[in-house]
């Protein structure tokens, strides 16, 4: 149970300054961090080893074509309206947890029953209907921190979250070779049902912990919800972060092939360009709080959406494996800065709702990834590969324009 405002945080010594509490000692021992770390590693760890495992279900287990395979990951488009939906419900109740707790339970039915689905069509509606409200448990959890951190105020809370995110991300890494592994060893609808029960896995960390509805803000307890012209702010921001990631399905799709037909690299090469840039985005998102910290995290921003500019003009004209590596080190540099402190300015950018803030902004990735794989499509076949990788390029230098321009005005 959460304590009142006026109560120190849960676990943490008295006699300790808050001040003077790293970031690590505040995820230790608040029961809400603490949790949440462990609940997105479970969560990034179950999707991430379904999500390249999901075609070959569809077409081996299900008979479904290659085509029909790849219009799947369009049912993701439901999540930003069901991540609204449950973000508006949070922000007029403020019972953060209680939400989460529901979206996890969907998440499982979701899995669960693809895992035992008999008929092509039974993924789609399962994915499109339930699934987009399983993957709202993210922003819900992303919400109580929020509140957390405002009635227990503390320099370092910017760094807690990154440790949450590191952990969703930490989950990500491990998952596809997770996933891979136990298909070839079990069945496909085995990892299926590991992906469901890692997701209703999530509450376990949390056990019955609660959080106060006074803890939200008051003034969204009772309101009907944000207005259109109060997010603006946050809907620019998330469209921009839109821009960036739709570099992320382009390379994802494109890169392995264009290194293995094109550059002729082993297998052994290709797995280290892919593999080194997960690595390089874990060990950044710390310097990114340090950094965030100096010159304003907006400005960050701006930076991180630059690095996504060059790696992709790496991507198209290097042609090397140097230039391969230097690509997907910027990239690392641009999603430790993104996912490490996305989130937080999100919220920022629309304080009096931050559940939808958190909803918006998490589940714009589903439209991002429908985007950049829609506009890959079409230029892998009119510009070919690796001039590709032009189309992200641009797209991250329009980007920048945007975050330069809201980064002086919220100067």
């Amino acid at each position: 149970m959460a304590l009142p405002e006026s109560a120190p945080p849960t676990d943490v010594p008295l006699t300790e300054p808050a001040v003077h509490r790293s970031a690590v000692r505040l995820a230790l021992a608040s029961p809400l961090y603490r949790g949440a770390t462990i609940a997105m590693f479970l969560s990034g760890l179950g999707f991430s080893a379904a999500a390249p495992q999901i075609a070959r279900f569809l077409v081996n287990d299900l008979g479904g074509s290659l085509t029909a395979a790849g219009l799947f990951y369009l049912t993701n488009l439901t999540a930003p309206v069901a991540g609204y939906l449950v973000g508006a419900r949070s922000d007029r109740t403020g019972r953060r947890l209680g939400l989460f707790r529901v979206c996890a339970v969907a998440g499982f039915v979701s899995w669960a029953a693809i895992a035992y689905s008999t008929q092509l069509w039974m993924p789609f509606v399962l994915s499109a209907v339930i699934g987009g409200f399983g993957g709202a448990a993210t922003s819900q959890l992303f919400a109580a921190i929020h509140d957390e951190t405002k009635a227990h105020p503390n320099p370092n809370t910017d760094g807690v979250v990154s440790m949450v995110r590191m952990a969703l991300t930490t989950g990500w890494v491990v998952g596809p070779a997770t996933g891979a592994f136990l298909a070839a060893h079990t069945s496909l609808r085995t990892m299926l049902l590991a992906t469901a029960v890692a997701t209703l896995a999530q509450i376990v960390p949390l056990g019955n912990l609660k959080t106060s509805p006074a803890a939200a803000p008051a003034a969204a307890a009772s309101a009907p919800g944000p207005r259109l012209r109060a997010m603006l702010p946050l809907l620019a921001f998330t469209g921009l972060y839109v821009l960036v990631y739709a570099g992320e399905s382009i390379k994802y799709a494109y890169l392995p092939i264009y290194m293995t037909d094109q550059l002729h690299y082993p297998a052994a090469l290709s797995g280290a360009v892919i593999g080194i840039q997960p690595l390089v985005e874990l060990i950044l998102m710390p310097v990114a709080v340090l950094v965030a910290r100096r010159i304003g995290m907006m400005r960050l921003m701006v930076i991180g959406a630059a690095f996504g500019v060059a790696a992709n003009v790496c991507f198209a004209t290097t042609g090397t494996a140097a230039g391969l590596f230097a690509g997907q080190v910027l990239m690392g540099g641009v999603w430790g800065i993104f996912a490490g402190l996305g989130i937080i300015v999100a919220q920022d950018l629309l304080p009096t709702a931050v559940a939808t803030a958190s909803a918006v902004f998490l589940s714009s990735t589903a439209v991002s990834s429908a985007l950049g794989g829609a506009a890959g499509g079409i230029g892998a076949a009119v510009i070919g590969l690796p001039a590709v990788f032009l189309i992200p390029a641009a797209a991250a230098l329009l980007a920048v324009t945007g975050l330069a321009v809201m980064a002086r005005r919220r100067a």
